[in-house]
């Protein structure tokens, strides 16, 4: 591997989540994948680790919200269980606009539970008729005094139902289209939060993907992040500090694909040799060890971009997303191919790989969406010249 002038800190980081993912969630990954089950004691061991840490501020009992030091955590956790990264990494996710847009009461009252990982958090976006077009949301939030009334259903949302915390994006403002659109802090336990069917996924399955029902759920005023109208802004900006998150899942899946394709074909004998000896197969370990390095420079330069403050980076977000998506899916299907019929056996787990794989060109926008994002920008860059 390439050296990526981490930090000794980051350094330490990335070994810590080596051992725990070779010792604790590699051993259980096939079985939570089988039972589709929430991790739940495995999120709490790394709460004790203080991994929830990692995404919040320091002064709310962080250890400093650095995108670089979550793609090291979620990339090595994904690593061992693509749906046990999602349920941590949908965490960050939940938390992200509460840290860029919450008043200093609502950061001083959610991000200590959730930098320990007594709470964990869900981002409520997505719905039935509104998935890459996010400004067509239906979900409501009427005004009623010092309440806000939400009404509508959010599907596909990970973490929910388990979390404890849901930042919900609503129309307060219909007439207005994306600018009528706000963002909410919904506890759960909240009258009116209700849950819906949990997913049957193809992949990500120890992840929990389930339905979020509003029916005249009561939010107090001052649970609004940001102002009325900003929810649209909030959800962009939130998906720029996110998107290379997901290039880190994307990184970590494709990364233990090789592994487990280079141990296979060191193993395998056909012919008198093994299969490792053969040019065919040698090329097709070439090319993806190759296109990993490359998914992960970039996931780590544009993590480390954000981090120094640049104050645009949309364009290359959607790229550290896009590019390392599109490894992790071709990585695994090569890992599939090279283990031939073993590759396709639940019990060998590479076929798993190839499925988490997939839902990495999906979520938190497709990428179709990211490439019309990268032209855009680059469109925005030659117009300022």
């Amino acid at each position: 591997m390439l050296d990526y002038f981490l930090t000794e800190e980051q350094k330490m980081l990335k070994e810590l989540c080596q051992k725990f993912v070779e010792e604790k969630i590699k051993p259980v990954s096939l079985e939570y994948d089988k039972k589709q089950e929430f991790p739940k004691g495995i999120l709490e061991e790394m709460a004790r680790s203080d991994l929830f840490r990692v995404f919040v501020p320091e002064e709310y009992e962080g250890l400093g919200c650095k995108v670089m030091d979550l793609c090291v955590v979620v990339e090595e956790i994904s690593r061992g269980c693509a749906g046990i990264g999602a349920s941590y990494a949908a965490c960050a996710l939940g938390t992200f606009p509460i840290i860029l847009y919450g008043t200093e009461e609502q950061k001083k009252k959610y991000l200590p539970q959730i930098a320990s990982g007594e709470k964990l958090v869900a981002f409520c976006l997505t719905e039935p008729e509104a998935g890459s077009d996010a400004s067509g949301i239906k979900t409501q939030a009427k005004k009623d005094g010092k309440f806000y009334i939400l009404n509508g259903t959010k599907h596909f949302i990970t973490n929910g139902g388990e979390a404890d915390i849901y930042v919900v994006v609503a129309m307060t403002d219909k007439s207005k289209g994306a600018r009528g659109a706000s963002c909410f802090i919904v506890e759960k336990g909240t009258e009116g939060l209700h849950f819906g069917k949990k997913e049957d996924k193809m992949g990500i399955r120890a992840s929990v993907t389930r339905e979020v029902i509003f029916q005249d759920c009561k939010v107090p005023e001052e649970n609004m992040l940001g102002k009325p109208g900003y929810g649209f802004i909030i959800t962009m900006k939130t998906f720029d500090y996110s998107r290379p998150g997901v290039g880190a899942q994307a990184v970590g899946i494709a990364q233990r694909a090789l592994e487990e394709s280079l141990q296979y074909a060191h193993q395998r004998v056909q012919f008198g040799k093994p299969i490792s000896s053969f040019q065919g197969i040698q090329w097709m370990l070439a090319d993806m060890a190759t296109k990993i390095e490359a998914a992960r420079s970039l996931v780590y330069s544009v993590a480390k971009m954000i981090d120094s403050g640049a104050k645009n980076f949309t364009k290359e977000s959607a790229m550290s997303k896009y590019f390392a998506s599109e490894v992790a899916m071709e990585v695994t299907t090569q890992a599939v191919q090279i283990l031939g019929g073993y590759g396709y056996m639940h019990e060998y787990g590479v076929e798993k790989l190839m499925r988490d794989a997939k839902i990495t060109q999906i979520y938190e926008g497709t990428n179709q969406i990211q490439k019309n994002e990268i032209a855009l920008g680059l469109i925005k860059e030659l117009l300022r010249k």
